[in-house]
């Protein structure tokens, strides 16, 4: 019977996501129905194989959203069908990203760069910059597990070398980086929805989010240097030691450098076909963005001439890795939920029309001030930044804002960078947590709180002044 609820699970996924991309293009009433059925079996199914416990957070939101309609008397059942259609680009998006590992777990790409830059990983300041910028760049290919498969690598170059001093130096490093991919990385879902839903433009938004990450790396590398003073280890003495033993065993590998090459080309084909495909068509980015990676996966299959292998892929995907994208899912459909009763309500005016009470109330506030500690407040109930961005951006995308939307989106994210650094609640701490087997607490707030400061002071100067610049 579970293996039925499984395959059943699995169909409903892949049907929504086909019949989300078809209905984009060709919206058609039946094919539309048919889509929000796909988004109810979704959840029907994910209940089957987690149990009611394990999805408690998206059956909450769907129930909220239920909740909202009945108590001010609005049509339930229409507002069913409309609520699991709220999120579809979204769920479209979460079931196409992970596809992107695929093709980085071809070769050793990131021990061939390892190998490669030697020469500039060989102080503990270049190597720490090089983990938190590489983290960056991971996250375009594997959202959060960037910080597994880099964790896993620096293992391997560092494999003698333990405590606290260490998983410090280790685990600071990939946590910022991946909080600082947040800003700029326009494949994490939650800086291509605010981006999508605000109207920012893309290119500034990815812009101004990679100035502050190149300056926030900048001053991480200043606060490992004081850290490693508290501890006491000399970094860059074992770092050395275990770098030469490193090349001694790669220097036998062919093709290391070319590995190394390939991979920036995979990189920069990836991040140009997105954002040449933004300008030429009039697509909404978060649709864009997914059918652009099919299309590239497909391409890097076929001049690889392993067509075979790409089918075996998929099918591994479908049967394997889409069941672990299912609580994700479930959870942008029960927000989709609560999100539409709430407009329906007019939640949103209320919403911002007290955020501009708080200001007149406190004149240095305003709402770009307010916006990041209304994500990090959330993170600390066990909200990820996925889901915080989706219902706050939701709520703000019916309102007509006084501010740029490049600098809200620098707001919002820098809230969700300042969440993945601190809270011990969401996904990307849990991670680590269970890699270096320190408490979530400590990899989070405990090394992480006074960096965090100093990334919110720094997104506040940027924001707060242009903010002035524009209003002159």
């Amino acid at each position: 019977m579970q293996s039925v609820i499984r395959w059943g699970l699995s169909l409903s996924v892949i049907g929504y996501a086909v019949l989300h991309f078809i209905t984009y293009f060709y919206p058609q009433p039946l094919a539309i129905r048919l889509l929000a059925i796909s988004g109810i079996a979704i959840l029907i199914f994910a209940i089957g194989v987690h149990s009611v416990k394990k999805m408690k957070l998206p059956i909450a939101l769907f129930l909220i959203g239920v909740g909202i309609l009945l108590i001010n008397q609005l049509p339930v059942m229409q507002g069913v069908e409309r609520g699991v259609l709220q999120m579809r680009n979204m769920i479209g998006l979460l079931i196409i990203i992970p596809m992107i590992s695929w093709v980085l777990k071809e070769k050793p790409y990131i021990e061939s760069i390892v190998t490669v830059a030697h020469d500039l990983l060989d102080t503990s300041r270049k190597f720490y910059f090089g983990m938190v910028a590489f983290t960056q760049i991971i996250s375009y290919f594997l959202l959060f597990g960037s910080i597994t498969m880099m964790y896993q690598v620096v293992n391997e170059v560092l494999k003698d070398k333990t405590g606290e001093a260490w998983e410090h130096f280790k685990g600071t490093a990939m946590l910022r980086g991946f909080a600082l991919s947040a800003l700029w990385v326009v494949s994490i879902p939650s800086f291509a929805f605010v981006i999508e839903v605000l109207d920012a433009s893309l290119w500034k938004a990815i812009m101004q989010g990679l100035a502050v990450a190149l300056i926030a790396t900048g001053m991480a590398v200043l606060f490992s240097i004081r850290e490693q003073k508290r501890f006491g280890v000399n970094i860059t003495r074992g770092l050395r030691g275990e770098m030469e033993e490193i090349l001694q065993q790669t220097s036998r590998r062919k093709n290391v450098s070319g590995d190394a090459r390939e991979f920036f080309i995979l990189f920069v084909s990836l991040f140009g076909s997105i954002f040449l495909l933004y300008e030429i068509f009039s697509l909404e980015l978060l649709v864009l963005i997914p059918l652009t990676i099919v299309l590239w996966i497909i391409v890097i299959y076929f001049v690889a001439g392993k067509m075979k292998k790409l089918v075996q892929e998929a099918r591994h995907y479908v049967k394997e890795d889409l069941q672990r994208q299912v609580y994700q899912l479930c959870v942008m459909l029960g927000a989709g939920m609560m999100i539409y009763a709430l407009n329906q309500i007019g939640f949103a005016k209320l919403f911002v029309d007290q955020l501009y009470r708080l200001q007149e109330a406190v004149p240095f506030l305003n709402i770009l001030f307010i916006l990041p500690f209304i994500i990090i407040l959330l993170g600390f109930v066990g909200l990820g930044p996925l889901t915080v961005m989706v219902l706050v951006g939701g709520i703000l995308e019916t309102m007509q804002l006084s501010y740029p939307p490049e600098l809200i989106v620098l707001a919002l994210t820098s809230g969700s960078a300042i969440s993945i650094l601190l809270s011990p609640l969401i996904l990307p701490l849990i991670v680590l947590s269970g890699m270096n087997g320190m408490s979530g607490l400590k990899n989070g707030f405990g090394y992480n709180w006074k960096f965090a400061i100093a990334l919110f002071v720094v997104v506040q100067i940027w924001v707060q002044s242009a903010a002035l610049i524009v209003s002159h």
